[in-house]
């Protein structure tokens, strides 16, 4: 196969850089990188395998020399470009929630569905940061006792809504310890030293839109018989999602070869030794690929009920590894000319 030319739309936000980062650690064979931004970052470079690029304008006809176009600009942007992108011959992998419940559009996520990307028309979806990692623990659990039920309480790291955000952290830390008054601009309320228990928009039933998509998307990607019962919380973490998840199955198992199935599942790594304090920690998650999953314990209150705590860094795993992820997944399975 040729060597590809990948274009990233969004290239200098922080899932943009990211993406960037860990194309440059891939296996992919890229002989030209095309980072595009909005108009005010055209012109400044960044390094990529040892070559300088410039950042152009994102626009119609930036995609024409284009095999992948991965996209972490926003679902705005990505309503106007991808369908742009496509037409000009870029298979488009999009990060914002524009395409995902889009019929005819496949939400992938390699170790779980892979085989959705035969039916791609031009654009995949990647689904929510809280989906794919809660997914990626779920879904050999799911082949072997069959999930009927999830309760899941998501702890989620402010990188989720962007760089302000981040800022805001920092500076309501700083004034909090002070005893200064907090600056409330990204959240409705302060966020350090706090948990909020809304992220996004409240939605008819009292749901919020982030959490009505981890029900949405499970249903999409994993199994629509599978009932979700979700609560989303943003917590006072720069990186990484932390998830409580309670499972009840529809068959019985052995707690014994629920840590065998999470041991060898791809993606997944086990941090389970109570007796030693080892278990996942959004702080250690920070940087790394795996999903990582502990807390592994039976749930005596129901029958085939079983209880984990699953970690992943939001920026990598559940965001800019898994569109990486999906190119060379792509790949591998002969869908790219």
């Amino acid at each position: 196969m040729k060597a590809l030319h990948v274009a990233v739309v969004g290239a200098l936000g922080a899932v943009g850089q990211q993406m960037i980062s860990i194309l440059e650690a891939s296996a992919l064979d890229i002989s030209l990188l095309k980072p595009l931004d909005i108009a005010e970052n055209a012109g400044k470079t960044i390094l990529f395998r040892d070559k300088t690029w410039t950042v152009e304008e994102s626009g119609k006809g930036k995609f024409t020399d284009i095999d992948f176009a991965i996209f972490s600009a926003g679902a705005d942007a990505s309503k106007i470009l991808a369908p742009i992108a496509v037409s000009e011959g870029a298979i488009v992998i999009d990060n914002s929630s524009q395409w995902r419940m889009t019929e005819g559009i496949p939400l992938v996520v390699p170790e779980v569905n892979p085989q959705a990307l035969k039916d791609h028309k031009g654009i995949i979806a990647n689904p929510n940061c809280s989906t794919i990692q809660m997914l990626v623990a779920l879904k050999p659990l799911h082949d072997a006792y069959d999930i009927k039920r999830v309760v899941v309480s998501t702890y989620q790291a402010v990188s989720g809504s962007g760089a302000k955000a981040i800022e805001e952290l920092k500076g309501q830390s700083k004034a909090y310890l002070a005893k200064e008054s907090c600056e409330c601009n990204v959240y409705p309320h302060q966020i350090a030293f706090n948990a909020i228990p809304q992220i996004d928009v409240f939605l008819e039933g009292g749901y919020t839109k982030e959490e009505m998509k981890m029900v949405h998307e499970t249903h999409k990607i994993l199994d629509p018989r599978i009932e979700v019962s979700p609560t989303a919380v943003r917590i006072p973490v720069f990186r990484s999602h932390s998830e409580s998840i309670n499972l009840e199955f529809n068959k019985s198992y052995e707690l014994d070869d629920v840590f065998a199935l999470l041991s060898k599942a791809p993606g997944v790594e086990v941090i389970d030794d109570p007796a030693h304090l080892k278990y996942p920690l959004a702080i250690e998650a920070e940087g790394k690929n795996s999903v990582y999953v502990g807390r592994i314990r039976r749930d005596n209150s129901i029958e085939n009920g079983l209880n984990l705590w699953v970690v992943s860094d939001n920026l990598r795993k559940g965001a800019a590894l898994n569109a990486v992820q999906i190119a060379e997944k792509m790949v591998e399975m002969g869908l790219v000319d």
